[in-house]
């Protein structure tokens, strides 16, 4: 892979890649390679690079699907992380990072047009993939071998070989296809260069008769097109190079290409890359070079004498020799080839040489190249006869020799497709029957139907209106799907539509065989997007509308019941793509799949139950799961003894109770207390992280909680924060969060013992996982009890460390929890003075784009500003600007926080003048009309402080805020009502003062 950049692509001075053919074709190959990867090669699309790639990408978060975290800001993350909780892909805008394969082939299989461009942008600024994807030990083949990392690592060894030879491979195969492209285009072929080698091989020699001294090939090695060059310089459309002695001049080191001739630099061996380079004007062919280059070559050239030279053959003359040359027995080849060398000899002996005619080799040349192009690309292409012959033979011996060890079966079915594409009706249908007697799930026969082109066949029958013909082709599909590169090559082939097109057939079985071979299909979301595409979705949700009553079933309907449940496998596989989901419930499939939930077959209701899982991530999904009543259902179905059942049903709940009217269902269906016995399955972690996650959601409702209490539901979580996976933890921390509001359960988590798990947990990097933590440090620091085991655990440097999260999510979680330990710490300002960089996170976080960041530091500000000294440090560092710059702000959370936080910064020094200077008092006016009585009564407190600076009083007066205050002088809160009557009488005091010196000011 690496030479297939550095030496085949073709780069700019300003190394971008040009925009020619060859790149065009290069981009392209590669974006089909990654597209692919992650199916063909899952656990080596899994391995982690060893740096990340990195490029500057047009993608924005609108691209992303439901995999992926998105922010506010536009940025996104990989819901896939590694082992430190680190995503393997991440969008800032305009900048991406990818860490594995999985992120690559999930880019190239994006629905738009933007993927040559993120290809073309990777290669350009990773211009050393392998060193980045597997180190510098396995970037080097010969290294790799000998790397010995001890048996903990041999797997993954092992499989970063694997991925170090598909990439290898991969690099090998490209320019093998870049050849077959651009061979048809080269006006020299190798044939034509190399008759002309031969005949300037009978003017050498010694003597006075002899033109040349020697003329020799670099390189013995031939390759099937015919050429000698490396394949790299094959792609420049280079053939060979020679090495030429004339008598009269310098040794001639000669390059021919598809262009013509000219002089390198000294290519003696493909070693050195400055050698191929271009050391003279390009000539038609060598003799045309020889005589420029050499006086004595070109007096040689004369009218005088016949030209005496080895006969030249042509190039369909040399096939035809090679064929019947095949055809023949050992012994007659034999004889042919001592022939043919003695009339060799003969020729390259001959020495009456001094004397021979220039326009008679003209003519022999011209009538050489017009019989060498006649069918272009017969000698030089790949794809001729010829080359594919000698290719055959030369360059793939082991899968010749791999062929010999098939089974016989293996050519059995190859001579079975052969007969379904000859047949008539009958004998196809015979030959499918035949086909099926075999085990269409081992690989051999994968190949069989591959390299027999039975794939299409097969799919092409499906057009036919014979319902058995229909049948017997979708039985080996369906069979032979299974294979992953099978499926990729009947989707390939267009065969899925054709299979999606016969789910409209009247006849019932043909539909269930179609159904199951789409839900083998649609394991990749090339073949989703296929489906969809070609109105599969819509047809799939028909075929659900079976019996009326599940439960009671007559024969007729057994039938149909049988096509329904085909059907939702179907519709399984395929939710798996978000615009799928929203199809789904366009075509009305929710309430057909709330029909079916009610059916008592296990094979019918765990895929049920799967795409209602999937479909809830739409918010018109989870919505639609409501009003239809499933609720109940899925609750009973808690109850049922399968694990894979009670898992789909436990995250479908999980993903509907943000719904408050949901919460209540679950809870009016008994469902909490189904929840609550699924805990003691800690050996099941997927069950686990299902039932908790339902737990937390549904804990949202203060009723809720109090059931779970009953169940002592609140210490069972606190036993699940030792080990436990993440996912897990995430929704147990989750709930003990919505627990925690609750005071009596916050000294149940400190009796319990959670604190220092919980504590723990802050030096993780899943960020969810972080959120949640953090939301019940903010939770139980209220408790001075709680408070004083978190200072001493030394929980809230941990938290403070949580500012630098890049994710705005953690770093508002981070700053709430931070409000109350400052405030209830013993000696809060010293310890938030003896952080290091504690005072630059603050200021630095001001200056987000993120309104929840915003406002949370706007609380810390206002917590931390108590501290006279604390205070001083943020003053120095320009607080009351940045402050003053977030008043024009919407939200009224900020503008409650950004109030208060102003109020508390008004008590040092000059900072009541500073912030009345910078606009401050107009904006917290218009604070006064908030609807949010939060935002008034903090607003109240901050013109407070205010007022005392007289020229904020004349402001003040100005923007009417006396009528207004005096309304809240009447308020229930003695601090705000004495706020508000301080403030109406700073106002009265300075105002007429200022308005006096005004009056007494002197006219210039």
């Amino acid at each position: 892979m690496g030479t297939l950049l550095t030496r085949v692509a073709k780069w700019s001075s300003e190394d971008k890649l040009d925009s020619t053919a060859l790149n065009s074709l290069l981009l392209k190959d590669i974006m089909l390679f990654v597209e692919d990867f992650s199916s063909l090669h899952p656990q080596e699309a899994e391995i982690l690079f060893e740096e990340p790639l990195q490029w500057t990408s047009t993608l924005v978060a609108s691209d992303f699907e439901a995999d992926y975290d998105i922010n506010e800001s536009g940025e996104v993350e990989s819901q896939e992380k590694d082992e430190k909780g680190c995503p393997t892909l991440t969008l800032s805008p305009p900048n991406i990072s990818v860490r594995n394969f999985n992120q690559l082939s999930n880019l190239m299989n994006m629905e738009n047009d933007k993927r040559q461009n993120e290809v073309q942008a990777c290669i350009e600024e990773n211009r050393t993939p392998l060193l980045k994807i597997l180190g510098e030990n396995y970037a080097n083949m010969q290294k790799a071998v000998k790397i010995d990392k001890g048996e903990g690592h041999k797997q993954e060894s092992d499989i970063k070989m694997k991925l170090l030879r598909l990439l290898l491979d991969m690099g090998k195969q490209t320019i093998r296809k870049l050849l077959k492209e651009i061979s048809d285009k080269f006006r020299l072929n190798p044939t034509f260069v190399e008759q002309e080698v031969e005949y300037l091989q009978g003017l050498c020699g010694p003597g006075e008769n002899s033109v040349l001294k020697s003329v020799q090939y670099t390189s013995d090695y031939e390759y099937p097109n015919g050429c000698r060059a490396p394949l790299w310089r094959q792609i420049e459309g280079e053939m060979c190079y020679l090495i030429i002695e004339p008598y009269d001049t310098e040794t001639l080191y000669i390059t021919c290409s598809s262009a013509g001739v000219f002089l390198n630099l000294g290519v003696k061996d493909d070693g050195d890359d400055g050698a191929y380079k271009q050391a003279s004007e390009v000539f038609k062919n060598v003799v045309t070079l020889l005589k420029n280059k050499s006086q004595l070559f070109a007096e040689n050239l004369t009218s005088q004498g016949p030209l005496r030279t080895p006969k030249l053959v042509d190039a369909q003359t040399q096939l035809s020799l090679k064929r019947i040359n095949k055809s023949a027995t050992p012994s007659q080849r034999e004889e042919d080839k001592t022939s043919e060398f003695d009339d060799t000899q003969k020729g390259a002996r001959s020495k009456n040489i001094s004397h021979f005619s220039e326009s008679s080799y003209a003519e022999q040349l011209s009538s050489m190249k017009l019989k060498s192009q006649l069918q272009p690309g017969e000698v030089f292409s790949e794809t001729s006869s010829e080359s594919d012959q000698s290719y055959e033979e030369e360059e793939q011996p082991a899968r010749r020799q791999r062929n010999t060890d098939y089974p016989s079966e293996y050519w059995q079915i190859q001579k079975l497709v052969k007969y379904l594409r000859a047949g008539d009706q009958t004998a196809t249908l015979l030959t499918l029957y035949a086909l099926m007697d075999y085990d269409l799930t081992h690989e051999t026969y994968h190949l069989a139907m591959q390299d027999s082109g039975g794939l299409k066949v097969l799919t092409n029958i499906l057009h036919l209106d014979e319902v058995n013909l229909q049948l017997g082709s979708l039985q080996i599909l369906r069979d032979i799907s299974h294979n992953a590169q099978t499926r990729r090559g009947i989707v390939d082939n267009g065969g899925l539509r054709s299979i999606v097109n016969v789910l409209d057939s009247r006849n019932k079985d043909v539909k269930a065989l179609a159904a199951e071979t789409i839900a083998n299909l649609t394991s990749f979301r090339r073949a989703r997007r296929t489906v969809r595409k070609y109105n599969g979705i819509s047809k799939l949700v028909k075929l659900l509308d079976c019996a009326p009553d599940l439960a009671n079933v007559d024969a007729k309907q057994e039938k149909d019941v049988e096509v329904a449940r085909f059907g939702v496998l179907a519709l399984w596989s395929c939710s798996r793509s978000p615009k799928n989901k929203e199809a789904i419930h366009k075509a009305g499939g929710i309430p057909l799949l709330g029909r079916l939930l009610k059916s008592p077959q296990m094979n019918m209701l765990i895929p049920v139950v799967g795409i209602l899982q999937n479909c809830a991530d739409e918010e018109s999904c989870k919505d639609a799961i409501q009003t239809e009543g499933m609720i109940k259902d899925l609750v009973q179905n808690l109850g049922i003894d399968n694990a894979e059942l009670r898992i789909h049903c436990a995250n479908v709940i999980f993903k509907c109770a943000e719904n408050k009217r949901t919460r209540t269902l679950v809870n009016e269906n008994k469902g909490l207390q189904a929840l609550v016995s699924l805990l003691g399955k800690t050996d099941n972690k997927k069950l686990m992280a299902a039932a908790t996650g339902a737990i937390w959601k549904c804990s949202l409702s203060p009723e809720n909680l109090d059931v779970f209490q009953e169940h002592k539901v609140l210490e069972t979580l606190i036993g699940l924060l030792t080990n436990q996976p993440e996912e897990v933890l995430v929704n147990v921390v989750g709930a003990l969060a919505e627990f925690a509001q609750k005071p009596a359960n916050k000294i149940t988590i400190r009796k319990c013992g959670g604190l220092k798990p919980l504590v723990r947990l802050l030096v993780g990097r899943n960020e969810p996982l972080l959120v949640n933590v953090t939301r019940v440090v903010e939770a139980c620091a209220t408790d001075l009890d709680n408070m004083a085991i978190i200072q001493e655990l030394d929980a809230i440097r941990w938290v403070w460390s949580l500012l630098k999260n890049p994710n705005p999510e953690v770093q508002s979680s981070a700053a709430w929890a931070l409000c109350p330990c400052i405030e209830n710490a013993k000696e809060a300002g010293e310890m938030v003075s003896t952080l290091m960089g504690a005072m630059e996170l603050v200021i630095d976080l001001l200056k987000s784009t993120n309104d929840d960041v915003l406002a949370s530091m706007c609380a810390v500000i206002a917590k931390i500003a108590k501290d006279k000294y604390n205070l001083a440090v943020l003053t120095d560092y320009e607080v009351v600007s940045l402050l003053a710059k977030l008043t024009d702000k919407p939200g009224d959370l900020l503008r409650c926080h950004l109030a208060q936080a102003i109020a508390q910064c008004c008590t040092w020094r000059n900072n009541r003048a500073a912030f009345g200077e910078a606009g401050v008092v107009p904006h917290l006016a218009l604070y006064l009309k908030s609807s949010d009585m939060k935002v008034r009564h903090s607003t109240v407190m901050a013109l407070h402080q205010l007022s005392k600076e007289s020229n904020n009083c004349v402001i003040m007066h100005s923007e009417g805020v006396v009528k207004p205050l005096i309304h809240f002088m009447g308020s229930d809160d003695e601090k705000v009502r004495n706020a508000a009557a301080d403030c109406v009488r700073n106002i009265r005091l300075l105002f007429p003062n200022q308005s006096r010196a005004k009056k007494t000011t002197p006219c210039m």
